[in-house]
């Protein structure tokens, strides 16, 4: 018998090797377990959002979120849940950075009157003040100079 620490045959000293997790000495395993953790995440966030008494809202088609630097968050289609007596909401979706510009003329039915104001501020500041004054000398209407009746 060989009694050196080196075995017989090498192609069996390669599987070994490929095969042992910790050190020399350690019990070989077939293969190294890997555990997934994004579920057991998303089944925390649900148990904690149904201690909290959170309802799922239906129908709502799309949510902004705006920021101060002019540009929006933007879901199309989300799944929203809220608890009103939390003071929690609860958004998921896809989101999408956009600019106030890009949505300007929809949102304008969707935003409180109150904030029209600070609106107005961000559309100035974001629009140069030359182009303002061009479309007021196209607006204006010639004089009718003949009677064509």
């Amino acid at each position: 018998m060989n009694k050196s620490a080196e075995p017989v045959n090498p192609a069996l000293a390669r599987l070994q090797a490929s095969v042992r997790i910790g050190g020399k000495g350690s019990v070989r395993r077939k293969k190294k377990v890997v555990h997934k953790t994004t579920t057991t995440d998303d089944k925390r966030l649900q148990n904690t959002l149904k201690r909290l008494g959170i309802n799922s809202i239906p129908a709502i088609e799309e949510v902004n979120l705006f920021m101060e630097s002019g540009e929006v968050i933007h879901f199309t289609n989300p799944k929203v849940q809220a608890s009103i007596a939390a003071n929690t909401y609860v958004i998921i979706g896809n989101a999408e950075t956009k600019k106030l510009q890009d949505l300007f003329p929809g949102i304008l039915n969707q935003v409180d009157k109150s904030v029209l104001p600070s609106l107005k501020k961000i559309a100035e500041q974001y629009n140069p003040a030359g182009e303002d004054a061009e479309d007021d000398e196209d607006d204006e209407v010639p004089d009718l100079v003949e009677n064509f009746s």
